[in-house]
């Protein structure tokens, strides 16, 4: 039986369409659903063509790197892998998904966002009587911009360096590139989270010893960060970005030795805390701070692109000099959302 998967022809200008990534140019000439029933439903179109040029990219007996080089049509097909390993290790380790409350695309790099901000008599619940005048919420775009910034690492080898090496292996290379992005990403997201996004939107700061932080002792205890957690009212810290010395020294407090908690911790290695909020420790967190978050309103992340790799260098076996970036920025929704904790 003959599919059409199999006359698709691939050129470079696939990668170059506005708005459209090779594998939305890919499925639009071979539809994923044509073939329901078939022995090819489950794959995307990218993987058919794999299929298509018998290259196998994981496991023991993947291919070499040069597989994807045999025809000039196969070989159209090495910057969308490379791509989508790339995207796989962003996407492995990252905490972005647990500390962003909307994700938007933007084809861009300025972007304008929206906040609401109401007063202390627009946020209080009151009954509303017959013919009175309904509270209002105000919804404004922001005064400044906020900024996009293009992350990324060269790929830099020759094509006779890695020609021989197995796909599987090769993979590992890229999703470090990967990991490595989304690290950057991640300190953008810390940044405005801390500092705001250029609208005057900075988060709160408490200080351990301080009050109302338990007012004289400035050492890190469970009253502290009970005392951090009550200053969220009306939102929930369901979230916290830890430095790696503030994790080591939540884990100390008594109250974390709990059996239920160390059990989900050695079970699974994440670790909610007595307050319900769930840790996420990172070095891209400044040492002696913890930020505190409600997940589901504080920040926004602006996509401008997800993955890009510099198709041409790549078609044409040029890899000594080949850029993958990826372009995202973050913007403050509510800035009372998110709070930070100086316990240096």
């Amino acid at each position: 039986m003959s599919y059409h998967y199999e006359n698709v022809r691939l050129e470079k200008g696939m990668y170059g369409r506005s708005g459209r990534t090779f594998s939305q140019t890919l499925e639009e000439l071979d539809p994923s659903e044509h073939y329901r029933g078939t022995p090819l439903e489950g794959m995307d179109a990218f993987q058919r063509q794999l299929k298509r040029f018998d290259i196998k990219v994981k496991g023991a007996g993947s291919d070499m790197v040069e597989k994807f080089f045999h025809t000039t049509d196969s070989a159209v097909l090495f910057p969308e892998f490379v791509s989508r390993v790339v995207r796989q290790g962003l996407e492995e380790e990252s905490v972005l998904p647990a500390i962003t409350a909307a994700v938007t695309n933007f084809d861009g790099m300025d972007y304008r966002s929206i906040s609401s901000t109401p007063t202390k008599e627009e946020k209080s619940l009151r009954r509303v009587e017959e013919g009175a005048q309904i509270p209002q919420t105000v919804i404004r775009t922001q005064e400044n911009l906020v900024r996009l910034h293009k992350r990324g690492r060269m790929l830099v080898a020759s094509y006779e360096a890695i020609r021989f090496q197995r796909l599987d292996l090769f993979s590992v290379t890229l999703r470090q590139i990967g990991a490595y992005i989304g690290r950057m990403h991640l300190e953008d997201a810390i940044s405005v989270l801390k500092d705001g996004d250029g609208n005057n939107n900075a988060a709160q700061a408490f200080t351990v010893g301080t009050a109302p932080i338990t007012k004289g002792n400035t050492a890190l205890s469970y009253e502290a960060l009970v005392d951090f957690w009550s200053q969220f009212d009306p939102y929930t810290m369901n979230t916290m970005l830890v430095s790696g010395d503030m994790m080591l020294a939540m884990l100390k407090l008594p109250e974390f030795q709990n059996p239920l908690t160390g059990l989900n911790f050695q079970g699974t290695g994440t670790l909610t805390n007595p307050l319900g909020a769930k840790l996420l420790r990172t070095s891209a967190m400044p040492a002696g701070t913890i930020i505190g978050l409600d997940k589901n309103y504080a920040l926004e992340q602006i996509c401008g692109s997800q993955v890009t790799v510099e198709y041409d260098k790549l078609i044409d076996r040029q890899l000594e000099r080949a850029a993958i970036t990826s372009i995202s920025g973050f913007a403050k929704l509510f800035p009372e959302a998110s709070k930070v904790l100086n316990a240096g």
